[in-house]
């Protein structure tokens, strides 16, 4: 079994973070659990005190914090720098993605392949337009990028620590990672996952911010798939 860290991205997600620790501390294998690093981005209500008060009774959670709102890609990142395992399993901090679903991806991951395990929603708890938006979205991907993979939105993914550090890194860049690391030699597996609706607040994202933002994004991954040149190659001993 892999020890892993848990990377959760949030901004503004007060009532939702601390239920949702919690619930990983309590569903997901004590050993599985190498630590719980929280990235606050810049939030400006009660998310970082909702952490800060877990601290005193889980020494494994940690708490990251942006001094201005970068995103959820640099938040992943700044996560994943500071991880401490190098098998990296992340969710989104708004309580959508039930932890649940952490160990059968992480049990699903190899070093060997697959080296991106992600969760496929099959059953959207979200709004109609936002769950065609995403269809519409995962579509024009496919068929732009050839990632084959069927929910890249979904924040449920499992991955080895140096290889996402090693991919180009941009602002969107959790939305591609599917791609990025196909286009490194890597493999996916995309796995059914649960969904629920939020309980708490709004989402930080509206589907004509994710459309502009996609648009340019979609241009310029495909730029950097055309010119990547994936090996394998093997150390040779004398």
């Amino acid at each position: 079994m892999h020890s892993v860290s848990i990377v959760i991205p949030a901004h503004n997600e007060a009532g939702n973070i601390a239920n949702l620790v919690t619930e990983i501390f309590e569903v997901v294998p004590d050993a599985m659990i190498g630590e719980v690093i929280v990235v606050d981005d810049a939030s400006i209500d009660a998310t970082a005190a909702e952490i800060k008060a877990l601290q005193a009774t889980q020494p494994r959670l940690r708490l990251i914090r942006h001094a201005r709102k970068s995103g959820q890609s640099r938040a992943v990142r700044s996560g994943v720098e500071q991880a401490r395992f190098p098998v990296i399993a992340t969710l989104d901090g708004d309580g959508q993605n039930p932890p649940a679903d952490i160990p059968q991806l992480v049990a699903a991951f190899s070093f060997s392949g697959p080296h991106l395990v992600g969760g496929h929603r099959t059953k959207r708890r979200d709004t109609l337009s936002k769950r065609w938006a995403s269809k519409a979205a995962n579509a024009i991907r496919i068929a732009a990028l050839r990632d084959d993979c069927p929910d890249t939105g979904c924040g449920l993914k499992v991955f080895p620590r140096d290889v996402y550090l090693g991919l180009p890194f941009f602002h969107g860049q959790h939305r591609y990672l599917p791609a990025l690391m196909r286009a490194n030699g890597c493999t996916g597996l995309y796995l059914p996952v649960s969904d629920r609706a939020r309980s708490h607040g709004s989402s930080n994202y509206t589907n004509l911010q994710r459309a502009l933002v996609g648009i340019f994004d979609l241009v310029g991954v495909a730029w950097l798939l055309r010119r990547a040149r994936p090996v394998t190659y093997e150390e040779q001993s004398s």
